[in-house]
């Protein structure tokens, strides 16, 4: 499990970024996507779809950090990014 404070951002690349909800990942299989004491990996891509949005995201720097895209019910997409707790 990773805890991570996130941003968004709309208007384009050099509009501001605004302060989101908190994201908890837990991914679990056999081979421990997110490990349960640890982050994932860089480049490990997480996607998710639901009625309460989607988003696509990888992470960076051993997995304090991750970039990529969401959209919430009712809304346009936005830029998402995330650091590490």
């Amino acid at each position: 499990m990773s805890l991570y404070h996130t941003e968004i951002q709309w208007g384009g690349p050099g509009a501001e970024w605004h302060k989101d909800s908190d994201l908890q990942i837990v991914v679990g299989n056999r081979n421990q996507v997110v490990p349960s004491s640890g982050r994932p990996e860089t480049g490990t891509q997480v996607t998710w779809s639901g009625p309460q949005g989607n988003g696509s995201i990888t992470f960076f720097d051993d997995g304090a950090s991750f970039q990529g895209a969401a959209q919430f019910p009712g809304e346009g997409p936005v830029a998402y990014r995330g650091s590490a707790t």
